[in-house]
C-alpha cells in the first residue's frame, strides 16, 4: 500500500483529529464519532478493509483495529488459531486476533501517546499517524492469502505460509 505522499504538517491536534488528515489526504471517506473515534474503508490488492481508531484520553492510547471480510467458520478456527500464532510471531507491530463473538478476523494495535512538550495534545506525527495506517493495511495485505488458504482452502497453517510467503528473486 502506498499512501499519498503529504507535504502539509498540519499543527497539534488529538490523535484523530491525525488520522483524520491522513484519510483526508487519502481521499477516504471517513465517519467520527467525536474526539474518540474515526473510522474508513481502504481499498487494496487482496481486500477493502475497515479500519477504525479509538482514543482514550484517560490512558493516552490510540488503538488501530482493521478489518476485512474474513470470518472464521466454526471448523476452521482451530487452524486459524494456529496459523495466527504463526503469523503474529513474524509481526513488529501489532497482532493478529480471532474475535470469538462472530469469528471475524482483525489487526489490532495500540499505542500509547505521551505529551513531552506538557501540552494537552499528546504528540502524535502526521507521519507516525501514516505509519499507523500504513502497518495495519500492509500486514493485513501481507497475510491475507494465508487466511484464505486455511479457512477456504482446507490447508494447514505450515502450508499455508509456505505457499503464500514465499519471494521469488530475479527475473523470468
Amino acid at each position: 500500500m502506498s499512501l499519498v505522499d503529504t507535504d502539509y504538517t498540519p499543527p497539534p491536534a488529538a490523535p484523530i483529529d491525525m488520522l483524520e488528515h491522513v484519510f483526508d489526504a487519502n481521499g477516504w471517506a471517513f465517519e467520527r464519532s467525536g474526539d474518540e473515534e474515526i473510522s474508513t474503508s481502504i481499498k487494496a490488492g487482496w481486500a477493502t478493509y475497515q479500519l477504525r481508531a479509538l482514543w482514550r484520553e484517560e490512558e493516552r492510547v490510540l488503538q488501530i483495529i482493521a478489518r476485512a471480510d474474513l470470518i472464521a467458520p466454526d471448523d476452521r478456527r482451530l487452524a486459524l488459531y494456529e496459523a495466527l500464532g504463526l503469523i503474529n510471531e513474524q509481526l513488529w507491530m501489532g497482532h493478529f486476533e480471532l474475535w470469538s463473538a462472530d469469528g471475524t478476523v482483525l489487526f489490532r494495535h495500540a499505542t500509547l501517546l505521551d505529551n513531552d512538550d506538557g501540552e494537552d495534545v499528546p504528540d502524535l506525527t502526521i507521519g507516525q499517524a501514516e505509519v499507523l495506517v500504513e502497518a495495519a493495511v500492509d500486514e493485513f495485505e501481507r497475510f491475507y492469502p494465508v487466511f484464505q488458504l486455511v479457512l477456504f482452502a482446507d490447508r494447514s497453517a505450515q502450508d499455508a505460509m509456505a505457499a503464500a510467503l514465499f519471494e521469488t528473486v530475479g527475473e523470468a
